[in-house]
Order: structure tokens, then sequence, then C-alpha cells
């Protein structure tokens, strides 16, 4: 626990934030323009002794309960949050439900990449985002129907194309969904999907028995597309940490026909939907 620095990002947050942030009347003369010891205390329902220890570096190590409770008294980010519990020595639990919300930046990233497909899923393998060359790889229904890859995979719901990564690719989705489901153990949406793919899928099942362990990284596949032919593909992913998110890119080896062809379809794609072709 890192005491001096904890105690120092405490008492700046707190000078940082305005009484009127809090809904506190401004009309009060203060001496300072941030809030009071008692204020946060009040704010986080603990005793100003506690906090003010805190303030102080020589108060005991919070809890989770309690970083919590300071967190959102002192209107922190996620990114905020996720630093006081670093400094507190703990690691930030996760929010209740997964988070099925894509941050801009990252929406207007895979705008930016035409010849590569690109996508973001949440934790529950929602894809919560994409751009045109990858709908036109994974199915031109996505967006007009299920989005959640794990319905597509074990329930049939929604179009996917033939790929050499199919049963792999099974026991990665089993893989996340249970990571989120020890996450987020109060998302009732998570849990219907659970449910529905348990009742759905007997592969589910087994899968979900063998408890599969799998890290994000890098893995190549062959997909059958109907109108592109076999395309050999190199899937990365990129981790949108404070959202529990991956960010899925499709790309090619550079110079081989599946480049070729992947270039041909972006440009396909690109001229029906209106999208700027690079």
């Amino acid at each position: 626990m890192a005491r001096e620095e904890l105690a120092r990002f405490l008492r700046e947050r707190r000078a940082g934030l305005r009484p009127h942030e809090i809904g506190l009347p401004t009309s009060t003369p203060r001496r300072i323009p941030g809030l009071r010891r008692e204020e946060v205390a009040e704010l986080a329902h603990m005793s100003v002794d506690y906090y003010t220890r805190l303030e102080q570096a020589r108060g005991p190590r919070p809890s989770p309960r309690i970083l919590d409770a300071l967190a959102q008294a002192l209107r922190l980010t996620a990114a905020g949050r996720s630093h006081l519990f670093h400094l507190a020595g703990s690691s930030a639990p996760p929010g209740t439900n997964a988070v099925q919300r894509v941050r801009p930046q990252v929406a207007r990233m895979l705008q930016r990449l035409p010849e590569t497909g690109a996508i973001v899923t949440d934790a529950a393998y929602g894809v919560v985002a994409w751009n045109p060359l990858a709908q036109a790889l994974l199915g031109d229904d996505l967006g007009r129907g299920p989005t959640n890859l794990a319905q597509r995979r074990f329930l049939g719901q929604g179009r996917m194309y033939e790929s050499s990564s199919a049963e792999e690719f099974g026991h990665i989705v089993v893989a996340r969904l249970r990571r989120a489901a020890t996450r987020y153990p109060h998302d009732a949406q998570l849990a219907a999907l659970l449910t529905d793919l348990r009742s759905g899928s007997e592969e589910f099942r087994k899968i979900w028995e063998t408890r599969p362990v799998h890290a994000p990284g890098h893995r190549t596949k062959t997909l059958d597309h109907p109108s592109a032919g076999k395309l050999r593909l190199d899937c990365d992913v990129l981790l949108v940490p404070e959202d529990d998110q991956e960010v899925v890119l499709m790309t090619a080896d550079p110079g081989s026909p599946s480049a070729r062809t992947l270039r041909r379809l972006a440009a396909g794609v690109a001229r029906s939907s209106g999208w700027p072709d690079s």
C-alpha cells in the first residue's frame, strides 16, 4: 500500500471537486474552493476521523468497500477508480454489469481501418461495434439480427461463414463467458444468455463443464467466404481493460492472395455502403 501517494491522491481529488458538482449549496463562504473533509466522509458513509487519517497517510489499509465508497464520493472516472485501488494495494473489482457501450474513440478507430475487419466485443461476446469489412466477413446480417457471437456460434442465431477455427472458437467463447459469469454475478442479461445457451446447446454444456481457459492473443483461421472464397486471416486482439472489452482485428499477410482478396472485398463494401475507400 502506497500510503503517501494514496493520501496525496485523496487530497488532490477533494480539492478538485466543487460543492455544486455534488449538489451542495455554494452560498456558504469557504476558505478553500474544494470540498471539506467532513463532506467527503459523509458522502462516503465513513467517520471524519477515519477519512482524515487516510489523507494524513496514517490510516489502515482500506477495504474494497471503503475504496468503492471513496471513488463514488470523489466522482472518480473508471481510470481514477482503478488508480485509487492500485494505490491502496488492491485490484479494482469490475462493475455490476458487463459494459455494452463502446467508447467513441474506439469506434472511430474501427472506421480508420478500411482494409482490416474490426469488431469490438463485450464481456459476454456481444458485438458492440464493427466496421463494414467486418460485417462482410462475419455475415452481412450483423446489426440486423443477433449480434452476440455466442448465440451465433452455439444456437445458430445469425449467419456465420464456415471457418477452420470453429471448434477452437467455441472453447474461446465459453472461457470468456465463464470469466464474465464470475466477474458479473448480478448481471441479469448475462444470466439470461447463459440460460439460453445451456438449454439450447449440448455442445455448449459439454464445453462449459471442461472449464476451458483462454488468454486473448493471436490466432490464424481459414474463412470460407461465399463470394470471396477461402481467406487465410490473422486475428489479433487488443484489450480495452476499463470496459472489459476486446477489439478483434482481422487481416491477411501482406502480399498474399488473401490480402489481395481482402482488398477487393473492402473496395466492394466501400462502393456498396458509401464508406470512404482508401
